[in-house]
């Protein structure tokens, strides 16, 4: 018979790898959008890579994301297994809603992605070009419907920003906001709408199929691979990247935020994760720690001066 002294037997509980943790992620939209899909990228690769053995996704539609946040903030506390997706949409729908819940209700771990809007238009369209949309949007403002995610988001600002930079009034824009990106997808190739406006990836294959025409792009400098002028070089002076992020519950003890951030950093460096940002066009925009928290700190104050510049809030 074998004998172990028990420093041996220690030694091969620590051997044996701790179990991965199981997630949940709240997708604070509709399927479709750029938020669920965020999410279930998230799903594939921390079970693909190993990090995590059951990843389930959750989506809670409504408000620009402020449903889902305030039920996650409200839900999950002290939640180790419990995430959301958020970004910059739902710090402009926290302001625009007056949502009495905001990010900083719960413990933001990292910004993943940062991706540039898309104006597009359905492939019937009579306006062929960014000058073309303008020109009817100077003659008319409120003939001009815009489809794009949550009041207040970024395609919101994106519109916002555009009618200001051409002369137009913002407060007189026609915006129709859709709480996923598959309605507002709908809406445009059913010609419900004049233009829409999303992040590039989330109108990518329908661009390429010829349903849509993409008109510009809200780069600083023209993308690799896409066919398409910025708006500035459509004299348009915007320069606009929505970025996403990640976030665990509120009221968690520090050692577990620092093991779910090093889940998510074994996750965002992976190899998996790396391919899926390329092939859906989204930059690699990984920020943790008190740098990110100082920087959603400044999004925040500069995202409520532009809501106040183009009448979105008081």
């Amino acid at each position: 018979m074998r004998h172990f002294t028990l420093g041996a037997l220690f030694a091969a509980v620590l051997a044996v790898p701790a179990m991965a943790a199981d997630y949940t992620i709240i997708a604070p939209a509709n399927p479709g959008g750029g938020w669920d899909q965020t999410a279930r990228t998230m799903q594939d690769v921390l079970q693909k890579e190993g990090i995590s053995k059951s990843v389930q996704v959750q989506n809670v539609p409504g408000a620009g994301g402020t449903i889902g946040l305030a039920q996650f903030a409200e839900q999950h506390k002290g939640d180790p297994n419990a995430l959301i997706i958020g970004g910059y949409v739902m710090v402009g729908a926290v302001l625009t809603n007056n949502s009495p819940v905001s990010l900083a209700d719960v413990t933001p771990i990292a910004r993943l992605t940062g991706e540039y809007e898309a104006i597009v238009v359905p492939a019937a369209s009579p306006h062929q070009t960014m000058a073309d949309l303008i020109a009817a949007l100077k003659a008319d403002p409120g003939a001009v419907s815009w489809a794009g995610g949550s009041a207040g988001g970024t395609d919101h600002i994106a519109v916002g920003l555009i009618a200001q930079a051409a002369g137009v009034d913002p407060t007189k824009i026609n915006y129709i906001a859709y709480s996923g990106g598959g309605e507002a997808l709908a809406a445009i190739l059913g010609n419900q709408v004049t233009a829409g406006v999303s992040s590039l990836g989330e109108f990518q294959s329908q661009i390429e199929a010829g349903t849509m025409r993409l008109l510009a792009v809200s780069a600083p400098e023209r993308i690799e691979g896409v066919d398409a002028p910025t708006l500035k070089e459509a004299g348009l002076d915007v320069d606009l990247q929505n970025w996403r992020m990640v976030a665990a519950a509120p009221g968690i003890t520090d050692e577990q935020k620092a093991a779910i951030t090093a889940d998510i950093e074994k996750m965002a460096k992976s190899a998996g994760w790396q391919e899926q940002l390329a092939s859906k066009g989204w930059s690699d925009t990984w920020l943790a720690g008190a740098d990110f928290d100082a920087q959603l700190a400044e999004d925040t104050a500069a995202t409520e001066q532009v809501l106040k510049s183009i009448g979105l809030v008081k």
